[in-house]
């Protein structure tokens, strides 16, 4: 294995045999002809990458695709049915809630016998202790069996032994969403800390995050590599396969509506769209409310008004029409819908054509180049069928403000500083 690359998954597959009734796996066994009473199940199916040293690398899949799989012949708690895996440097894994843990220790108990697992000394967790415990943050719970805590604080203990005992490899599936928006931040700020000089793997189903925070993003679904590259191409194409719908390129038709004069600007055919097309979204633009003027350069707390032109090539019963602000890395702003604001749509006629709009004062935010994306749907925020929605259908800036900005996304309106003694 070359000297940058922390991890090679080579042709890497894990077959599992399923028998219908306990009895097959014996007669099976004892058949002197070799018959088969199971059949096969690919839990990963020829899979292969490299992972670079300081590099991170999102994994991406829904419920069952094999993720979970991955990661622990990764980690050597499964062995592969084929290929080969190689590891360079200590791996820390944060598989399923409470592996490594014994759930009769004490979370101090389970601390020295993690960092034993991890082949270090006693002086050598003694040194790390306090960091860990800190980290924590569970107070005296520390003292009390694992098996009493709460899945926020089992989270707890377990990321901080795992970013604490120096791997060269951390490994993160998934065991973050049970903890609070507090906890998760600092995992993640700790991350990005651990980065800058380790390899990290880290599975999630928040898109925002892989784009965030990862390098690079694969995509895995019922065992097979769909897609490895970056991560907002990755999860655009996840997304469209989550909502049953390939990405749409055919040029958008030219039609005249009667009734429908208007300055709405066309949907670029290139861009990303979703959707059964029941309901497609022709056309979209931003207009400052006040002057009526198309635009797409935008001051804080402008008063806009986002029009959408909508086309039903079905009857839409129940239609649902929102859009979502992200920034350039693709991270989410805000998002919202008719549902949400509690707003009920008139349902649409086959071939009828419509114009709805969304008037709002734009955010205060920082200076930078955003995107909306619009989209519509039926039923109810729950459990809808998606009918078109159209990735980044507006690029939209916000102009350089006289206040001076650190970081962040929005600005403070308004700011009052005095000494109170």
């Amino acid at each position: 294995m070359e000297p940058e690359v922390a991890l090679k998954v080579e042709n890497v597959t894990k077959v599992y045999k399923l028998y219908d009734k306990p009895v097959d796996r014996l007669k099976e066994a004892m058949n002197p002809l070799g018959k088969n009473y199971h059949t096969e199940f690919y839990a990963v199916k020829n899979i292969s990458f490299e992972l670079k040293k300081g590099e991170t690398v999102g994994i991406i899949g829904k419920n069952g695709s094999g993720k979970s799989t991955l990661l622990k012949m990764i980690t050597g708690v499964l062995l592969p049915s084929a290929g080969k895996i190689d590891v360079d440097g200590k791996i820390s894994a944060l598989l399923e809630l409470g592996a490594g843990f014994n759930p009769e220790y004490t979370g101090m108990e389970n601390i020295y016998l993690n960092g034993t697992i991890m082949g270090l000394k006693k002086e050598e967790v003694d040194a790390k202790l306090k960091d860990i415990l800190d980290f924590a943050d569970i107070g005296d719970f520390i003292y009390q069996p694992v098996k009493m805590y709460s899945s926020g604080m089992f989270a707890r203990l377990a990321f901080a032994v795992a970013i604490n005992v120096d791997p060269d490899i951390l490994i993160v599936d998934e065991a973050l969403s049970v903890g609070d928006v507090r906890f998760q931040q600092k995992c993640y700020r700790k991350i990005e800390e651990f980065k800058d000089k380790k390899t990290v793997v880290m599975v999630t189903h928040d898109t925002s995050a892989i784009v965030k925070y990862c390098d690079r993003s694969i995509w895995i679904n019922e065992g097979v590599l769909m897609g490895d590259g970056d991560p907002l191409e990755i999860s655009k194409q996840y997304q469209a396969f989550m909502i049953d719908s390939s990405i749409s390129k055919k040029e958008v038709q030219t039609h005249t509506y009667i009734g429908c004069n208007d300055d709405i600007d066309s949907i670029n055919p290139s861009l990303d769209i979703l959707g059964d097309k029941d309901a497609e979204i022709i056309g979209v633009s931003i207009f400052d409310e006040v002057s009526n003027i198309k635009t797409t350069m935008l001051t804080s707390n402008q008063r806009v008004k986002l029009s959408l032109k909508i086309r039903a090539n079905q009857d839409i019963i129940d239609p649902i029409i929102g859009f979502t602000l992200k920034d350039r890395l693709g991270s989410t702003i805000f998002q919202t819908n008719t549902f949400a604001l509690n707003q009920k749509v008139t349902d649409l006629k086959k071939n009828e054509v419509a114009i709805f709009s969304f008037c709002f004062e734009f955010p205060s935010l920082n200076h930078g180049t955003y995107t909306i994306s619009p989209a519509i749907a039926s039923g109810t925020q729950g459990n809808h069928i998606q009918h078109c929605w159209v990735h980044d259908a507006i690029i939209v800036r916000m102009l350089h403000s006289n206040m001076f900005q650190l970081e962040g996304y929005l600005l403070l309106d308004s700011v009052d500083f005095c000494k109170e003694i």
